[in-house]
């Protein structure tokens, strides 16, 4: 079950399905390469894309031991001489990566000039040139710039609440509010984590998932951002770096949203972050409590809901699954939009990107 995965460190939290899983795909139909293992969360996106149906098969970082150590986890991915090799295999429909944040948008141009659809980690972009760069690209070769938005996607009790939300349980989305707390684990960040120019700063990273989840589940196109802030509480030595975040946004359809991003977990959390959704609807509320609650129970995917007609609760790991990553696949296969259209891709990191570039610097 859950409570036996790692989840201690957010970086390196890769869910498995504990329950529902579908292939989508048969055998050797949709090959993906691995280039860039700067971010653990390339574990979390192979897991899901190889759940799914998809086949692995080759990887590739300038980091030797990174590349043994991925081949261990993934002993069918063939280590390739170099980025290169990858690119010009035209078997291989995909390329995920969570190279490090200043070199996924460049990563991904190359991606789709070699005919490939890209999957990278967020932030898929840093500033909005890079997303012009990128949505021209995507024109230009007609190839997808896939963004892994993990605290939706990869949450089977964040699925769930967007499958309330679409059957109409709470009514119209009025309101969500987003807490998302992270474990810093300082020690075994490497020195660029540290840098807003190469990780965007923390609203454009942490912030844009729940920029997504907001537009996702209020069912808006974009937000603006009413107010945004940021924080250096804890790591006065990393003069540009910010542990605390926060942002007020007004979406294209009236909803609002508050969310708070921060590096504060306390080290007694068995879990590396108490990530809480609470949407208010016209006729409803839900509560996500995504990796565990604490004092109750070490499990994730805890929802509470209330309806027209009642109270509900429910733990829902292994009821639900990982649907995305079969709907991407399908999508790269029939040029269909699905899982997530492109569009909001690229609107989720424009709201992030303002929202980080307009903050207040409050400490």
């Amino acid at each position: 079950m859950e409570s036996r995965m790692q989840k201690s460190d957010g970086m390196n939290y890769a869910p498995v399905s504990q329950g529902i899983v579908e292939k989508v795909c048969a055998p050797g139909e949709f090959r993906f390469g691995v280039i860039g293992l700067d971010h653990g969360h390339i574990y979390a996106i192979c897991n899901g894309l190889l759940e799914a149906g998809a086949e692995l098969a080759c990887v590739w970082d300038p980091d030797p031991d990174k590349c043994l150590e991925f081949v261990k986890r993934y002993p069918q991915a063939v280590v390739a001489a170099g980025e290169d090799e990858i690119l010009e295999d035209g078997n291989i429909q995909m390329i995920a990566s969570a190279i490090r944040p200043s070199k996924r948008c460049g990563l991904g141009i190359r991606v789709m000039g070699h005919n490939k659809d890209y999957f990278v980690d967020k932030p898929g972009m840093l500033t909005m040139e890079e997303i012009d760069q990128a949505s021209q690209a995507c024109r230009d070769t007609g190839r997808k710039y896939v963004v892994y938005y993990g605290e939706r996607i990869h949450v089977e009790g964040a699925v769930f609440a967007e499958q309330l939300i679409r059957q109409g349980k709470i009514g119209r989305v009025l309101q969500v509010t987003i807490l998302a707390p992270h474990r810093l684990n300082r020690l075994v960040r490497p020195d660029w984590f540290f840098e807003k120019q190469e990780n965007g700063g923390i609203i454009t990273d942490l912030g844009s998932h729940q920029i997504e989840q907001f537009l996702t589940y209020c069912g808006a196109k974009t937000a603006r951002v009413l107010h945004s802030a940021v924080a250096n509480y804890g790591n006065r030595d990393k003069k540009d770096f910010y542990d605390f975040g926060e942002a007020t946004l007004l979406a294209d359809n009236g909803a609002t949203c508050w969310f708070r991003v921060d590096w504060f977990t306390p080290d007694g959390l068995g879990a590396w972050g108490d990530g809480r959704v609470f949407i208010m609807g016209t006729e409803g509320t839900i509560e996500i409590r995504k990796y565990i609650d604490p004092g109750t129970s070490p499990e994730g995917d805890h929802v509470i809901w209330v309806d027209r007609k009642e109270e509900h609760r429910e733990q829902v790991t292994g009821k639900v699954g990982f649907v995305f990553f079969g709907q991407l696949i399908r999508d790269c296969l029939n040029l269909t939009e699905h899982a997530i259209t492109q569009e909001h891709i690229f609107d989720t990191m424009k709201v992030a990107i303002e929202a980080q570039e307009c903050a207040e610097v409050i400490a």
